[in-house]
């Protein structure tokens, strides 16, 4: 019997990562019904993260939180023993933001804190954080208050949230950081190499992805600078030059700074979380891919990440996406046998996102006749 691994992530804006790999199965089966699959979404660090934990076995725990930019937001991360996965993106990601409007001096990621904080409470002692998708550059303040710490003005008083109150704060006090919080390992499923200030930094980068206009850019570089000055003198040392501390919108500085948090590749961690090394175990084939196979998919995302490991255990892989523009000579270079996009199908990308799901069916029927009848080489 032919044991098929179908582990994509999703296609953005169509479906979730679940819902490809079971649309690809169908698909398959319906033209062998003899086929053994094994649906194992993945994600690369950011939203779908906690959901692919939860698909692998991991227990779901909803919380509810502050959203970017105060409102409640219900959301969940996965807990398995002592570890819990925690989704920046599903708290306080861009995709939550109020009518979709950005508030790029005012969002916080006090949100993740809460979520953070809940997990530690609950027994938790290692912390896996996704990082993709933020809505703040915060620097991960917010998150440090809701565990505990305090940012203070020149008056004594909290500052407000978001990276552009930071431009007045003074004080960083950790002497309130939650005791688990202290104690606890925290790894950051990350792929950006910036670092946390200057013209690759993370306002600059990323800020006008979030929002902000020339001069919000200004301030938010400020309040970042303010706070690299803060935790430095509250810590005893400077990261800010770190190679991906400007993650996030500068969370991953606030984790590494001064959570001790390691930064890993986000889909090499998802892969690790899910346990894809034994359920590639037996497997004959894996099918991955995602919404847009392109330039930016073979530095670091899940198609090329699930790739990678099934090649170093020898099993063929092909790759589906809604489209491609990355020539199946480049792909072999990584392990890829064939590679399918439904705009081949139906070029029209309105028609196609819709009609996801049905294309997806028939580019299942298609491996099966093409690529497992036929062999698979």
């Amino acid at each position: 019997m032919t044991r098929i691994l179908l582990a994509p992530d999703k296609f953005k804006g169509s479906l979730s990562a679940a819902e490809v790999a079971r649309a690809l199965a169908e698909g398959l089966v319906a033209v062998d019904p003899s086929l053994e699959t094994v649906c194992l979404p993945v994600a690369d660090g950011g939203d779908g993260t906690v959901d692919a934990a939860v698909t692998a076995g991991w227990d779901r725990v909803a919380v509810t939180c502050s959203g970017p930019t105060g409102e409640a937001v219900d959301t969940s991360y996965a807990r398995r023993g002592d570890t819990a996965v925690v989704e920046l993106a599903s708290a306080v990601g861009l995709e939550l933001l109020p009518g979709g409007r950005s508030d790029a001096l005012g969002a916080s990621t006090f949100g993740l804190g809460t979520v953070i904080a809940h997990a530690l409470e609950a027994g938790a002692d290692r912390i896996v954080v996704g990082l993709g998708g933020s809505a703040s550059t915060d620097g991960g303040a917010g998150m440090l208050t809701a565990l505990g710490a305090r940012i203070l003005d020149a008056d004594g008083n909290d500052v407000a949230r978001g990276g552009g109150a930071l431009r007045g704060a003074v004080q960083l006090d950790v002497s309130g950081l939650m005791p688990s919080a202290r104690n606890a390992v925290f790894e950051l499923a990350c792929d950006v190499d910036n670092p946390l200030l200057g013209r690759t930094g993370a306002a600059a980068v990323y800020g006008p992805q979030k929002g902000a206009g020339p001069q919000e850019l200004l301030y938010l570089e400020h309040g970042m600078r303010q706070w690299a000055y803060l935790v430095r003198n509250a810590i005893g040392r400077d990261v800010s030059g770190l190679a991906g501390t400007g993650a996030a919108g500068g969370t991953a500085f606030g984790a590494i700074a001064v959570l001790g948090a390691v930064a890993k590749p986000g889909i090499e961690t998802v892969l690790e979380l899910i346990d894809f090394a034994g359920a590639l175990a037996g497997a004959d084939l894996v099918v991955t891919g995602e919404g847009s196979l392109d330039e930016q998919s073979l530095y670091g995302k899940a198609p090329i990440g699930v790739a990678h490991a099934a090649r170093e255990a020898g099993v063929p892989v092909i790759t589906v996406a809604g489209r491609s523009v990355i020539g199946l000579d480049r792909l072999r270079t990584h392990g890829i046998v064939a590679s399918y996009a439904l705009a081949d199908l139906e070029p029209d990308p309105r028609i196609s996102m819709r009609d996801a799901a049905r294309l997806l069916r028939e580019v299942g029927r298609m491996i099966t006749t093409t690529n497992i009848s036929e062999g698979i080489s």
